[in-house]
Order: structure tokens, then sequence, then C-alpha cells
């Protein structure tokens, strides 16, 4: 286990961007792929590949370089502050979250090729309870980021917590 842990902090070194994309690409199609297996209970025949792979392309093109650029940003505006991530954690729930959410809901109903009315809908539909579910869990989850987690290791922080929210909001984007 070492042994990844270095090889990963290697690569991460050299291809910071690259890494952390891939990362959570591959962490949301993990997600999605629990959400398929465990939570919607679907048989391994009826599987179904191309949403996954959506959510592996979503995450390392769009999430990916958002949440870099979101994180090294937060950490140009508050460092050196007193109570920075206390400060970090309400900029990033109050501002973030809710743009980054819709996003999530409105690119991935785009990527399945839903009409605008269709993605009008589910937005309607689904944005708040999620927003709402988002407040139970990421506040916390950013504390410990903000306050414990090194700048170069918060996206890999987040997409592991993100694991089982990625779960979640595949569920959530997925349904009918």
């Amino acid at each position: 286990m070492a042994g990844i842990w270095r090889s990963y902090l290697r690569v991460l070194n050299k291809y910071p961007m690259g890494t952390m994309c891939a990362t959570t690409g591959s962490l949301m199609m993990a997600g999605d792929g629990i959400s398929q297996l465990a939570v919607e209970k679907k048989e391994l025949r009826n599987y179904d590949l191309a949403r996954s792979a959506r959510f592996l392309v979503f995450g390392t093109v769009v999430i990916g370089p958002v949440l870099r650029g979101w994180y090294m940003s937060l950490d140009r505006l508050f460092i050196g502050k007193k109570a920075a991530p206390i400060k970090m954690m309400v900029v990033d729930q109050c501002f973030f979250a809710p743009q980054v959410l819709m996003l999530f809901l409105t690119g991935m109903a785009a990527f399945r090729g839903d009409s605008f009315h269709d993605i009008k809908k589910k937005v309607k539909q689904d944005y708040i309870t999620i927003l709402v579910t988002n407040y139970k869990v990421w506040p916390a989850a950013q504390l410990i980021n903000f306050f414990l987690v090194p700048l170069q290791h918060r996206v890999l922080f987040v997409n592991f917590i993100a694991l089982g929210w990625n779960t979640y909001m595949a569920w959530m984007s997925e349904k009918k």
C-alpha cells in the first residue's frame, strides 16, 4: 500500500492537473458503479456501461479541473488569514456548492442527451433536495479538508469522501 501511495505522489507531483482530473473521473465512475449495483440493485448483465463512462468523462474533463482551480483560488484568497479554514468552508458551501451541484445536474443531463425541458424539470425536481443533503455532508468534510489536508491533496481527500456522495448523486441524477 505504501508503494502505491508513493507512486501516486510521484505522479501527482509531476502531473498535478492530470492526476487530479483522472482521480476525480475514476472515483465518479466508481460511485456510479456502486449506485447501479448496490443502490439500484441492477444485475451485472443490465449494468449501464455508457452511463459510467459519462461519469468518468464528466469527472475528468469538468469536475476535476473545476475542483483543482477552486481549491487553488480559495488557498490564494485566504492563505495566512485568521480562521482561514472556517472562512474557506463558508465560502465553499455558500458559493461553490450550489453552483457545482447545478453544473453536475445540468451537465450530466446534457451528456445523457436530455432535452432542455427535461433538464429544467430534473433540476426543479431534485436540486433543493440535493443541496440540503449536501449541507448534511460537506461542511464537516470541508472543515477537515481545510484544517488538516495540504493543498495538493485536497482534491484527493474530497474525491474519497465523494465516493459515497457520487453514489448518491448518480442515483439522484439518473433516477427517472
